[in-house]
């Protein structure tokens, strides 16, 4: 006996069952913001209900976690030194999670998703 996965091909009165192709404006995503050292600059998104997003745009203040004494600090970024994610984004200074930035407490590794988020976290290395 065979196995069903998901829904017949046909109706129950035999009529032929059409795929939806097209996306509706709630699937769709947005395009992506890459945020930037710079004066902080925000902004809040929301498409339905009462749901909301704060999208970072850019900023030069970032949360560093120091992992020998477990204490955090807010420190000034001062430019991006290494990004994994595109070669050109330390030339753009772009902060992207995995990026390496130079800080005023030292070199960190950005941990959040500065533009999923709204805030910069980072370890110490």
């Amino acid at each position: 006996m065979s196995e069903s996965h998901g829904k017949s091909k046909r109706t129950k009165t035999g009529a032929k069952r059409h795929k939806r192709n097209d996306k509706i404006l709630a699937e769709l995503g947005r395009e992506a913001k890459n945020v930037v050292i710079g004066e902080t600059k925000s902004k809040t998104i929301g498409a339905r209900g009462k749901n909301t997003k704060q999208v970072l745009k850019s900023t030069d203040m970032i949360n560093v976690l120091d992992p020998k004494t477990g204490k955090t600090a807010k420190s000034k970024i001062l430019t991006v030194v290494e990004n994994d994610a595109n070669r050109h984004y330390v030339r753009m200074n772009v902060l992207s999670k995995g990026a390496i930035v130079k800080t005023e407490l030292g070199d960190a590794k950005i941990t959040s998703r500065p533009g999923q988020h709204g805030v910069v976290n980072a370890v110490l290395l």
